[in-house]
């Protein structure tokens, strides 16, 4: 018997969540303590996958399945691909720098934490599951802690607005993806959940034009998708900073693959019909998306507004239904993720010093923050697409696909990078150089060193990845081969 490294993977952060809520409420240096031994753990297993899958094999690795309710074909059948594998090692990563950067949270640690845990169980549990209904199950554990996270500790001005606004969203778009779920599940007739004898099921090709937008969409919903992007920014502006990194970092992850694994996997004739039309919202996504970030005076809807833009990358990718394409979109989840924690967390930071994120009201910052200053600038690089980070690793191949199928489309989504370079070092400039306003001087205290570590783990993540690719790529192209097989034989 093989460990069942997957299952504690999900589960150790459950396990863990009960035994925090369990602790007294005062004892917040053991609650944090704890919470990091958690994080610390499930980023050693997530690596560890990561490192242990084999690219030679591709396919699905660490494979386990646990009969659960077999009357209606539901199992908890677990497995990673190229695809999902990398995505684990994001969710180990955010997870980890999340609960460092929250480690001055005085109010309420304890059920700031196990929340936070149940989130990341549910964010593993929809990246590992090879049964729809698990996927389902996983998807809604993930969705329902974010609420709780924003309406209790987010900001107080736009807290249950966002809150509230962002579950709607979430939970009408998979409502509607679960639909198409369960018409797949009676079409099928094997009375199974399993995603890979549904990849088998062939359904007709009516089936799969009828069924496949509400199954797309409903999962893009989260992906951020336009026009169904708008809970994004707000909620990324409420929440507080560690959950602003699970939301843009991973959260957004889950739509896109859910997406990919459902959509395009399970209805890969009706992915080639609608094809057009995603790439057409996918555009909008990266040049809206862009220019509305440009316009931003606070920091975080600019991050915000920035992530709708690269979300949309990732989308196009997928819409392009080529390898380069699709692999691109691969690594782009994956260096957004990363990316865009690092963004969060160093807002954060900025944050927590001067009390405002209103980019013209900052300055200097530079001086009393050199750490969070240079890990912005990396950031910013990365979002810029600029050769040597992971940011050009994951567009390129992108902008390739998307010039195989459509010319003008890449021509169109080439601007922008312009309009990102621009926003990106209006806010450098403005936030980290120049003169300091009179009222913050003598006021801003230097970072912690845990701080830090969160800072170059992030850092240093996109540097690898952008000077060694093949770290990450032959993983994804792994993964996609295996989606273009079930394209080619549909």
């Amino acid at each position: 018997m093989t460990f069942p490294i997957l299952s504690v993977i999900i589960f150790s952060p459950i396990v863990a969540a009960l035994i925090i809520l369990m602790m007294p409420a005062e004892r917040k240096t053991e609650i944090r303590v704890m919470a990091l031994m958690t994080a610390v753990f499930a980023l050693l297993l997530s690596l560890w996958v990561y490192l242990t899958y084999d690219q030679s094999l591709a396919g699905y690795q660490f494979i386990e399945k646990y009969d659960w309710m077999p009357a209606f074909g539901i199992s908890l059948h677990l497995g990673v691909d190229g695809i999902s594998t990398p995505l684990v090692l994001l969710t180990g990563v955010v997870m980890f720098t999340g609960v460092i950067i929250s480690w001055g949270i005085e109010d309420r640690p304890r059920e700031f934490f196990a929340f936070l845990f149940l989130l990341a169980s549910g964010v593993f549990g929809v990246f590992v599951a090879l049964d729809l209904f698990m996927l389902f199950f996983f998807y809604e554990i993930a969705v329902f802690p974010m609420y709780l996270l924003i309406a209790i500790w987010g900001w107080v001005k736009t807290r249950e607005y966002a809150a509230m606004k962002l579950t709607l969203y979430l939970f009408i778009g998979s409502v509607v993806a679960l639909l198409g779920a369960l018409a797949m599940y009676f079409q099928s007739g094997m009375g199974t959940f399993d995603m890979l004898m549904l990849e088998t099921a062939n359904f007709s090709p009516e089936f799969q034009k009828i069924w496949f937008l509400p199954v797309f969409l409903g999962f893009a919903v989260l992906g951020g998708i336009w026009p169904f992007h708008n809970w994004s920014p707000d909620g990324h502006v409420a929440a507080p900073t560690a959950v602003s990194m699970f939301h843009a970092g991973v959260l957004m992850k889950l739509g896109a693959f859910a997406a990919l694994r459902v959509g395009i996997m399970l209805l890969p004739e009706g992915a080639k019909f609608w094809a057009p039309l995603i790439l057409m919202l996918a555009l909008v996504n990266v040049v809206y998306g862009a220019f509305i970030a440009m316009i931003q005076t606070d920091l975080k809807y600019m991050i915000g507004f920035s992530s709708v833009s690269h979300m949309g990358l990732v989308m196009l990718g997928f819409a392009t239904l080529t390898e380069q394409g699709m692999t691109g979109a691969g690594v782009q989840m994956f260096s957004h993720g990363v990316m865009t924690a690092l963004f969060f967390a160093a807002t954060g930071m900025v944050y927590d010093r001067a009390h405002t994120r209103k980019i013209p009201e900052l300055g200097g910052m530079i001086k009393p923050l050199p750490w969070v200053g240079f890990a912005f600038i990396i950031g910013g690089l990365v979002s810029m697409g600029m050769p040597g980070f992971s940011g050009f690793v994951a567009e390129f191949p992108i902008f390739m696909g998307v010039w195989q199928v459509k010319p003008w489309v890449a021509i169109l989504a080439v601007i922008s990078i312009v309009i990102t370079a621009a926003y990106i070092m209006l806010a450098i400039r403005r936030t980290f150089f120049g003169e300091m306003p009179k009222e913050f001087e003598g006021h801003i205290t230097p970072i912690k060193a845990i701080d830090k570590v969160a800072l170059v783990l992030l850092s240093g993540l996109m540097i690898g990845l952008g000077i060694f690719p093949g770290i990450m790529v032959p993983m994804v192209q792994s993964g996609i081969q295996n989606v273009l097989r079930i394209l080619g034989g549909a």
